[in-house]
Order: C-alpha cells, then sequence, then structure tokens
C-alpha cells in the first residue's frame, strides 16, 4: 500500500487513515456474509403410501398402459386403480421373468398434477421399459380463432 509522510516543510498530514476502516468494513461484510441463512431448495411432496391390499388386476407379460381420464382416474388396462394400486401393481410386473413395456397415455384435459404424480410413480418404480403413446393426436394444432388453419401461410 502506498503512503505519504507529508511534505518536506514541516506542515501536518491532513490525509485521514483510511486503512482501518477499510479493515472494519472487511470484517462486517465477512460477519454478515456469515449469518445469512444457508438457502435450501427442498421441495416438499406428499408421495402416496403403497397399500398392502393385494389388487385384483391383471398384468399383461408384454405390454400394459397406464392411462389417465380427465377426470384424474388412473386406469390400467382399462381398470380402475388407486395410486397405492399402481404402486403394487408396477412391482408386481416388474418382478416377471421379462419385464413388459409399460405404456403411458393421459388424456388431453387431464390436470397436470395428477399427471406428475403418476410419473413420479412410475420413476420410482424403477421400470425401464417405459414410453409415451398417443402423441400423434397432437401433431396439428388445432387451437385459435374459428376459420383459421395454421398450416396456410399468410400471403
Amino acid at each position: 500500500m502506498a503512503m505519504s509522510g507529508g511534505s518536506d516543510d514541516g506542515s501536518p498530514m491532513m490525509e485521514m487513515n483510511t486503512t482501518p476502516l477499510i479493515d472494519v468494513m472487511l470484517c462486517m461484510l465477512i460477519i454478515f456474509i456469515l449469518s445469512i441463512p444457508v438457502a435450501t431448495h427442498a421441495v416438499n411432496i406428499d408421495l402416496p403410501t403403497p397399500s398392502n391390499v393385494p389388487t385384483e388386476v391383471n398384468i399383461d407379460p408384454v405390454k400394459n398402459k397406464v392411462m389417465i381420464t380427465r377426470e384424474g382416474e388412473i386406469l390400467w388396462n382399462g381398470e380402475t386403480v388407486t395410486q397405492g394400486q399402481l404402486v403394487s401393481t408396477i412391482q408386481e410386473s416388474l418382478l416377471l421373468p421379462v419385464e413388459p413395456e409399460l405404456q403411458f397415455e393421459p388424456d388431453e384435459f387431464t390436470a397436470y398434477e395428477v399427471t406428475a404424480e403418476v410419473l413420479k410413480i412410475i420413476k420410482n418404480s424403477g421400470a425401464t421399459k417405459f414410453g409415451f403413446v398417443g402423441n400423434e393426436r397432437y401433431r396439428m394444432f388445432e387451437g385459435g380463432p374459428a376459420g383459421v388453419n395454421p398450416t396456410q401461410t399468410a400471403g
């Protein structure tokens, strides 16, 4: 650090020594940084608990389809199941000698929360043969004002 010793004419030094002030400021900055609580980005999710009730759902050894209706019902090969039954049914299907394919097809107006919960169940089950089906219905955009064809270009 540079220091000035005043002039040689014997007059007193008129500059303030700022080094102690900077030291105090840096110490306070460190104290403030350490006093800030650690930011945690936890998302608490209430996952369904699997039930020990035996399921009466049929499991196809080749492929099974999980569908969600617009009312939020979960269907396993067309039969209504609860989230707990879905967990146990997927676990039973994974015990087969060859893991069957699991197809997922939600209705277009299904609530996002229900779809996210079912996808979380499937992900946590450990199923490796998983696929989305029915997406080809949404290739063309059918929204917007009546009489407007989105495939035509303005000209």
